[in-house]
């Protein structure tokens, strides 16, 4: 049983991190950016939102920074799972 759960735990503990794909920015829903994007809570997310509703579209992953609560630190941990694309 143990070696079981000694295979499961590592699964369950790692699994958010590696089936989580990249968001579109520009296009999710709060939601959607706070499930894909950690540390960014439904607060930060609905604040992204509001501010591409605002705004526009966001033309680079850096731009993140003009959003409230959001800082450079945070979009350099998150510059890998942020896509831009708009239609």
């Amino acid at each position: 049983m143990k070696k079981i759960l000694s295979l499961f735990i590592p699964f369950v503990l790692f699994s958010g991190s590696v089936f989580a794909a990249p968001v579109n920015i520009n296009e999710a829903d709060a939601s959607e950016i706070s499930a894909a994007l950690k540390g960014i809570g439904l607060k930060k997310a609905q604040a992204i939102v509001d501010y591409r509703e605002q705004n526009g579209s966001f033309a680079t992953a850096q731009d993140l920074v003009f959003v409230k609560g959001i800082g450079k630190k945070t979009v350099s941990k998150l510059k890998e799972d942020i896509l831009l694309k708009s239609e």
